[in-house]
């Protein structure tokens, strides 16, 4: 196992999740989402309690979902509210796992392990989604890899500059320093680049060509999740690696979910506190944000697949994987304290 199941794990977008049944499997066990008719999201297990007919495919019935193999009716609470034959007494020990669930920050967030655990305190704070003064909006991709390769990924930005070399990177990333801090379990990758000229990006969102500042602050939170600070400033503007709001400032958000250990679900999108009234800008971002990811993309499921091939051959760690391997030490001290 790769992953640790005593957390919260995003598990939809809030909009994914309506009065049809949703499948998704996280850390290899199939669940079925779904809204009652107050709105509130149920998580169950993705199998009838009968005869194990996966129960996405059942029929909504009020608040229940009915098995469209011998029809047992299942409640939210994963306890049988009706036997196939009618009349029969309910059998309360036919009942299928249910899960915790938390609506958090535009995301359906779900506990995996032993629900005694579920804290909702728990649940990792992507602020800046739901911060007002902020706009946040993003999209879902499905990612035949290690959630791990992504958190690698994301923690090592230097390889925008030939990943994305038409968008947002450029010659500098190469040339800046890193800085690397743990705290806890958290991973926190810092790089300042004063006077540079914004990439193509930047540019658009500052509305003016002009030497600016640049910074990148990527967080990795457990258990699979990664915040890059990011923006620019003009260098009039006298910004710093501590305090920089005075050009244009986003947070992207990633959280890889794993599905198995070499898929995962990618929940992805941009916070912002410029321009958040401006709703053709948000579609704008979220559009320009799947280009790039989906380059991301290409280069893991790439990468996942050169692993199977060269079973022979190890992962190797440079100075500019610091951020990536602190994050993957926190993982995985933390599936053995799970375990």
């Amino acid at each position: 196992m790769t992953f640790i199941r005593n957390r919260w794990y995003v598990a939809a977008w809030d909009g994914e999740v309506s009065s049809e049944p949703l499948a998704r499997t996280i850390c290899g066990e199939p669940l079925v989402l779904y809204r009652k008719l107050a709105g509130d999201v149920v998580a169950l297990r993705d199998a009838c309690p009968h005869r194990l007919l996966p129960l996405s495919m059942g029929l909504r019935e009020g608040d229940n979902l009915r098995c469209t193999y011998h029809g047992l009716l299942v409640g939210p609470d994963g306890k049988p509210r009706e036997m196939p034959i009618v009349h029969e007494r309910v059998n309360d020990k036919v009942c299928t796992p249910a899960y915790a669930v938390v609506e958090r920050h535009r995301f359906v967030w779900v506990w995996i392990g032993d629900q005694w655990r579920a804290d909702p305190g728990l649940v990792p704070d992507f602020w800046p989604c739901s911060r007002e003064g902020w706009v946040f909006d993003g999209g879902y991709s499905y990612v035949k890899c290690d959630y791990r390769l992504f958190v690698d990924n994301l923690m090592d930005l230097t390889h925008e500059t030939y990943v994305h070399m038409g968008s947002i990177g450029q010659a500098e990333l190469m040339q800046a320093p890193l800085e690397t801090a743990v705290d806890g379990d958290r991973v926190t990758l810092s790089r300042w680049m004063p006077a540079v000229s914004p990439p193509p990006f930047w540019r658009q969102a500052l509305k003016r060509d002009c030497t600016v500042d640049r910074w990148q602050i990527c967080s990795f939170i457990e258990p699979c999740s990664v915040l890059i600070d990011v923006g620019v400033s003009p260098v009039e503007a006298g910004d710093t690696l501590e305090r920089h709001d005075s050009g244009v400032r986003g947070f992207v958000i990633d959280s890889m979910t794993p599905e198995t250990e070499t898929t995962c679900h990618y929940f992805w999108g941009m916070a912002r506190n410029f321009e958040i009234d401006d709703a053709g800008l948000t579609a704008r971002l979220r559009a320009g944000q799947d280009r790039i990811f989906g380059e991301d993309v290409e280069i893991l499921e790439r990468q996942q697949l050169s692993i199977a091939a060269n079973p022979d051959m190890a992962l190797r760690v440079l100075s500019i994987d610091s951020g990536g391997a602190h994050a993957r030490r926190v993982i995985e001290r933390l599936m053995k304290q799970d375990a």
